[in-house]
Parts: structure tokens; C-alpha cells; sequence
């Protein structure tokens, strides 16, 4: 029977010649969330072309990227009129900064364009290159506000297990993702978690809304313990995305901001995945009724064509932040790269073609049939559960298939997202879940198309016995 291991992964364990492109990432590159001593085997996929939802190996295979990149690339690879932008942009500056009181005019009016599209009140808006770094700013501001407000004791941050919020100090002690923490004493103290608001109808013992009451309760509990005078902000995605894609129960967001008003702790809504579309809004906040103090968005606000975040904080926070600046003589926090010419044009015209293409409006129309097409896998005999919201979606997959035993954490969801490559499919394995967020430009063809590519992959998977004997003491991750 053939070997689920695809056909790609088979050629990068080929690699021939210390000249290849292959040799040499493995030779020099350390790669992000990547297994070193794996990737020493197997060496990489190498990416060399992208048009529209599809890219293309060094190899000439093509494939649908059913994760747009990294949960990023709205408007589709190979757009134009991003290249042109940035073009025009570094002909005419490059580089410039914002520190002491400079400015240029591309951050300027992004940063207009943001604070009056946001759902933070008389927000203001602080730019930064990665949604980590924009979190840590959270962190900081937070932190420099209170001590204004004479509340220094207030340091304490609530998130919540599974969340994921990037991967420096700060905010992967946010991130509740246990295995971004193994190996680097995270999460720092101050960082506590509750429980991943995921309700699963087929097994619950409620309803969605009482579901809720408990996840509301254990905050306000957790406050109590804690002391209301230490607890600062709470952070949440609004649909928690890169942790395995898990929508709140109904009620939810509006029962966790009653707590937070009650005990005054500020809210940050970490939009990095959820902005900008993907849940067929422009922001989750609009799609789950959150009103937040402070808002973090990445990624599809450039399409990941640069490097970009904005943090937009409340007139609130921006005040009493102000207050303290002049008290101390400058906001002393920023980076080389704050409010990069480049970026904040590439960004201006991403949120264009946004609007003129209504791809918030895509995602809503298709929303319904994405949604659909990935519930169809329920009932397939290694398909667990699914769950999504907008263009965003996870299919869980049965850890305990038909012959009842135990499946090793991850193997099928290492062994489907190889098969899924094999068919001509980019997706992401969270474990034992496979998540899919294409590109908001996707079309009703495409998302078929998508779909069947991966029930091929997850036919071979099926199809394939050499997996179910293997013993979880041989394959288990270390």
C-alpha cells in the first residue's frame, strides 16, 4: 500500500549537491517553527512563484495555498498594484523615520485611515513591523498607563489557553500555547490563562450560552483570586485562530466584557488574523460585538507583502499616555522600523483594492458555502469535528479511528498535511486539527477545488494501514 509521505516530501529528502537550493537552506537557514534535526533530513519546500490563490515550487508544482501564506496574503500573491506601490515608494523615500517628532507623509495618512476605520474610540494609532511586537506594546503601554494612573500594582494580563499572540517574551507569555512555551521558561510570571472558550455541540452538556456563564464566571473568579487592584488587561482574539481555530459559544464576548467593565481591566483585541475580512466583517470585533481599548492588526493589512503592525489604543489611554510622556520628556519605545515608508503605502493600497474588490464582502457572500463545504467531512471515519467562522476553518481529525486505538498527538495531522502537499494543497496542522484560511479573493470554484484536493489527501490517509501500527511510544514527539 503506498506511503502516505508524499511525493514532495520524497524529492526534498533527494537533495543532491551542496550547489542545490535545498543544501544550502539547510546549510545556513534556521528556520521558524520548524523541527531543526527534521528539517536536516528532509530540507525545505521551496516557494519561487505565487498568482492569485496559487504558488508554485522550485520544481514547477503548483498548489492552492488554502492558508494564504500564513493566514496573511488577502488580496492573493502576485498583485500589481502592491508591487507598483511600493516601487513609487522607495523611489521617492525609501526610509524614514518617526522618532522625535518626524513624520512622512505615507504614515500619516495610514495612520488617519486607521484610527477613523477602528472600533477603538478616538483611537490613535502606534505602528510596529509583526503583531509580537505590537502585543509587547500592548504589554508596555498598558503598564506605562497605570503607573500614571498611580495603579502600580495593576500588571497583571489575562489570556487564554490555546490563544496564540506571538513569540517574544512579552507576548508569548501571552500566547497560551504550550508549545510555544517548552524550552524557554514562558510564560513569565504576571501572565495567567483561562480556558479556550471552545464548545463542542455533538458532546456538550448545555447550551452554547450557559457554556458561556462558566467561561465568564471562571474570569470573574480568577479576578477575585487574583486581586482586581493587580489585574490590568485581558487579551483575546476574536475568533482564536493560529492555536487550532476555535469560534466563541453565543454570548460569550458580551458576558467576558461585562466582567471586564465590572473589575475596570482594560481589553485588547488582538485582530492580527481576524482584521481586515476574514470573518466577514472588516473586524472581528464588528462580527462578535467586542468594544475594545486597544486593537492589534497585522498581517492582512499589507497582504504580508511587508512587514507591518499598528496598535490603535483609545483616547483614553493615548491621554493618560500623553501625560506621562511629557512628565518623563518622550513615549520612550519604538522601532528602526515604526511607521516604515514602504510598508504604509503597500498597506494604503492593500486597503484599497480591500475596498474597491469588496473582499469584505467576498468573504461574507462565500462564507456561508466555505463553511459548508468543510462540515461536509463530518462523518468520514478520521474527520472529528469542524469548526469556523467566515473564511477561516479547522477539521479536527479522530484521534481514536475504527479499530479504537490510540492515536500518537499529531501523527495524522502530520501525515494528512504531507498528503495534502502530495495533492497539490498548502494547509497547516495544528497538531491533530488542519486549518484553512485562503485568500480573500478566493472564488466558488476555487474553494471546490480546494476542498477536493484535500478529501483526495484525506483518502490516501485513510486508505493508507502503515500509520495504525505504529506504536505511540516510537512516533510520540519528544
Amino acid at each position: 500500500m503506498r506511503d502516505p509521505q508524499s511525493a514532495v516530501v520524497q524529492d526534498r529528502l533527494s537533495v543532491s549537491g551542496s550547489n542545490s537550493s535545498r543544501a544550502r537552506d539547510i546549510a545556513y537557514h534556521l528556520h521558524p517553527a520548524t523541527d531543526a534535526r527534521l528539517h536536516e533530513k528532509i530540507g525545505p519546500l521551496v516557494i519561487t512563484k505565487g498568482k492569485g490563490v496559487n504558488v508554485w515550487d522550485e520544481d514547477g508544482r503548483e498548489y492552492i495555498e488554502g492558508l494564504a501564506g500564513l493566514w496573511s496574503v488577502a488580496v492573493g500573491f502576485g498583485e500589481e498594484r502592491l508591487v507598483s506601490a511600493a516601487t513609487r515608494q522607495m523611489e521617492q523615500l525609501p526610509y524614514y523615520h518617526s522618532f522625535g517628532h518626524k513624520s512622512h507623509p505615507s504614515v500619516i495618512d495610514l495612520a488617519e485611515k486607521l484610527a477613523t476605520m477602528s472600533p477603538v474610540e478616538g483611537g490613535k494609532v502606534f505602528f510596529a513591523n509583526s503583531g509580537s511586537e505590537a502585543n509587547d506594546t500592548a504589554i508596555k503601554i498598558v503598564w506605562y498607563v497605570n503607573n500614571a494612573k498611580g495603579l502600580p500594582k495593576k500588571t497583571k494580563f489575562i489570556s487564554r489557553k490555546l490563544a496564540y499572540h506571538g513569540i517574544t517574551i512579552g507576548a508569548g507569555s501571552l500566547t497560551g500555547t504550550p508549545w510555544n512555551h517548552r524550552g524557554f521558561n514562558l510564560p513569565l510570571s504576571n501572565f495567567l490563562h483561562v480556558s479556550c472558550p471552545h464548545y463542542r455541540p455533538a458532546d456538550a452538556e448545555s447550551s452554547e450560552e450557559v457554556f458561556a456563564d462558566h467561561l465568564a464566571d471562571e474570569l470573574e473568579q480568577l479576578i477575585l483570586a487574583e486581586g482586581p487592584e493587580t489585574i490590568a488587561a485581558f487579551i483575546g482574539e476574536p475568533v482564536m485562530a493560529a492555536g487550532g481555530v476555535y469560534v466563541p459559544p453565543a454570548t460569550y464576548w458580551a458576558k467576558i466584557q461585562a466582567v471586564l467593565r465590572k473589575y475596570d481591566v482594560y481589553l485588547i483585541a488582538d485582530e492580527v488574523i481576524t482584521g481586515f475580512g476574514r470573518t466577514g466583517k472588516t473586524f472581528g470585533c464588528e462580527t462578535f460585538g467586542i468594544k475594545p481599548d486597544m486593537m492589534v492588526l497585522s498581517k492582512q493589512l499589507t497582504s504580508s507583502y511587508m512587514p507591518l503592525s499598528a496598535l490603535v489604543v483609545s483616547d483614553e489611554i493615548y491621554q493618560r499616555l500623553a501625560d506621562q510622556s511629557h512628565a518623563f520628556g518622550a513615549f520612550a519605545h519604538g522601532f528602526t522600523g515604526s511607521g516604515h515608508p514602504v510598508a504604509m503605502a503597500v498597506a494604503l493600497e492593500n486597503l484599497a483594492i480591500l475596498e474597491e474588490s469588496d473582499l469584505v464582502g467576498n468573504a461574507a457572500r462565500l462564507s456561508p458555502y466555505f463553511q459548508e463545504r468543510l462540515r461536509s467531512f463530518l462523518g468520514h471515519p478520521l474527520v472529528a469535528e469542524a469548526r469556523g467562522c467566515g473564511l477561516i476553518g479547522a477539521i479536527a481529525l479522530a484521534t481514536v479511528p475504527e479499530n479504537g486505538e490510540q492515536t500518537p498527538p499529531g501523527l495524522l495531522g502530520r501525515l494528512l498535511n504531507d498528503a495534502c502537499l502530495n495533492r497539490g494543497l498548502i494547509v497547516r496542522a495544528i497538531g491533530d486539527a488542519i486549518a484553512f484560511c485562503p485568500p480573500l479573493i478566493i472564488t466558488r470554484d476555487e474553494i471546490d477545488e480546494m476542498f477536493r484536493r484535500f478529501g483526495r489527501a484525506l483518502h490516501d490517509v485513510h486508505q493508507n494501514s502503515t500509520w495504525r501500527s505504529v506504536t505511540v511510544a516510537a512516533t510520540s514527539p519528544k
